[in-house]
């Protein structure tokens, strides 16, 4: 036997009329070892069953027959593909072989090539997928060096990411971390340009200069109250911190109950919750919140707590500003946390008998952190963009939210479901001074004499060019571009440490900006 090739055990009691088949599979690359009975398969196998890569099972045979054989080689050696042959059409003998945790199953007569590809799917699907995704991807990688340059409308900014997204989700199917790297790379460039692209343009986009794209302020009355001249319900669930990777997860695991059409905005500067949810509820830029609700925030870097205390207030406001009133007393704004469940949120949900728009905030990310297992799972996610991809598609398939989205699938609702925000996974560390108070995982600061390197951040000596409120004379704003973390230049190495790798908010960068919005009709 060539070295390499792999091995098929084909058992057969009449495998002598075979003969043509397996030269045919010989002359693709693979080596068979025929037996007659399943006693002689059994054998060999216990003899050493790394020897063979799959095991070709005729159904009918004299004496052990080929379910026998099937459940003591599955008994033996789990992990061994096993594909049933035969001539029968029953539908109980299939059920009973996939009972038996069979692999493949043929009906007689087969001819090789339906054998050759059936291995094929079983032994060789991996390394084929793998190759052809590398080749995809390296044409697709120079396809973006060329477009880089070219990219100036921010529309073709959000099909660029949504492209890069994808590459995420397809480079998990390969072992490659050489790609994974190339790809990162190219984020890493694409990110820098984007920075620059958003420093240039958003003091016009405030404004609705220069062709800006639909912003957080701009939702409700762009996206969401169309939806209420059609349905009598419009449910919207703003999962706070979801970035368009884990968006993604989501939107795959409703699809077999609604039907998707998924839009994209821009999340309001800094994009965190405090100024960006706030925006996103009542319809202004935090400059013109900070004007009718001074109280909302005093140094512009309060806690989520405080600083988005007054959403029920502003989202209430807006929807009687746009004809939309919400009612007195029901619980159109509910904020949720992990214990509630199925039961309670359809409740909520039947109460609001006058309230057209429900909305339900969920803190995702804090979430997501509280739901992980142990403190190793913690650290492994907050250092893994793939991690966090995989347990926000785990949270949601167990969480009580999916089992509502579930139920409203059969009324006369839209559901909406977007975030405020996103977050960045921070590799590059920048020193911060004159700062005394940090807070955590913040990618943007407020002070009176405050500064850092400004080819890693956008610094704004008047934070109302940005559409922010001065929170007092002198007042400055610094906020991060691209990956890049504060730390404090006294205390170098401690802040390297703890925030290298982190996930953090309130930057500029495609994954904490451009969001996605997700409307799901039945």
């Amino acid at each position: 036997m060539a070295s390499g090739r792999k091995k098929i055990l084909w058992v057969d009691d009449e495998i002598e009329f075979l003969r043509s088949h397996i030269m045919f599979l010989e002359t693709r690359g693979y080596s068979v070892i025929p037996v007659f009975c399943g006693d002689d398969a059994i054998q060999l196998i216990h003899q050493n069953h790394k020897a063979y890569d799959i095991v070709l099972l005729d159904e009918q045979m004299p004496g052990k027959g080929g379910l026998a054989t099937l459940e003591e080689i599955k008994d033996f050696v789990p992990d061994l593909p096993v594909v049933m042959v035969t001539k029968s059409e029953e539908e109980q003998l299939m059920e009973d072989a996939l009972g038996k945790k069979i692999d493949g199953y043929l009906t007689k007569p087969v001819n090789p090539s339906q054998i050759l590809l059936i291995c094929k799917k079983l032994l060789d699907s991996k390394q084929i997928l793998s190759t052809q995704i590398t080749q995809k991807f390296i044409r697709s990688y120079s396809q973006n060096r060329t477009t880089l340059s070219g990219l100036l409308k921010t529309s073709e900014w959000i099909r660029m990411y949504e492209k890069l997204v994808s590459w995420d989700i397809e480079l998990e199917k390969v072992d490659d971390e050489g790609l994974r790297q190339t790809h990162a790379g190219q984020k890493s460039d694409y990110n820098a340009s984007f920075s620059d692209l958003v420093i240039e343009n958003y003091a016009r986009w405030i404004q609705g200069k220069g062709n800006p794209p639909p912003l957080a302020s701009n939702v409700l009355d762009r996206y969401v109250f169309p939806l209420l001249e059609t349905k009598k319900k419009v449910v919207m669930v703003v999962l706070s911190g979801m970035r368009l990777d884990q968006y993604t997860g989501i939107e795959q695991i409703l699809r077999s109950h609604y039907t998707i059409k998924r839009q994209h905005f821009f999340s309001i500067l800094p994009s965190s919750s405090s100024f960006s949810r706030n925006a996103l509820f009542s319809g202004m830029i935090p400059l013109e919140i900070a004007e009718r609700y001074p109280e909302i925030w005093t140094t512009g870097e309060e806690g989520e707590e405080k600083a988005n205390r007054f959403e029920r207030e502003l989202l209430g406001a807006k929807m009687h500003a746009a004809g939309y009133g919400a009612a007195e007393g029901e619980p159109y704004y509910t904020k949720l946390h992990d214990f509630t469940d199925a039961g309670e949120l359809l409740s909520i949900f039947e109460s609001c008998k006058a309230s057209r728009l429900i909305t339900f905030v969920v803190n995702f990310f804090d979430l997501l952190l509280q739901n992980s297992s142990s403190l190793g799972m913690l650290q492994e996610i907050t250092n893994d963009e793939s991690g966090l991809r995989h347990l926000t598609t785990s949270w949601f398939q167990r969480s009580a939210l999916l089992q509502v989205l579930r139920e409203l699938a059969s009324r006369d609702v839209a559901v909406v479901i977007t975030s405020d925000h996103g977050n960045i996974h921070c590799s590059r560390g920048t020193e911060l001074y004159g700062v005394q108070e940090w807070g955590p995982n913040l990618r943007f600061k407020f002070g009176t004499d405050i500064s850092s390197d400004e080819r890693r951040v956008v610094y704004l000596a008047d934070p109302s060019h940005f559409g922010l409120p001065s929170f007092k004379e002198r007042t400055n704003c610094i906020i991060a571009k691209e990956n890049y973390y504060f730390i404090h230049s006294e205390k170098f190495e401690h802040y390297q440490k703890q925030y290298r790798n982190s996930f953090q908010q309130g930057g500029i960068s495609m994954e904490e900006v451009i969001m996605p919005l997700g409307v799901f009709e039945s």
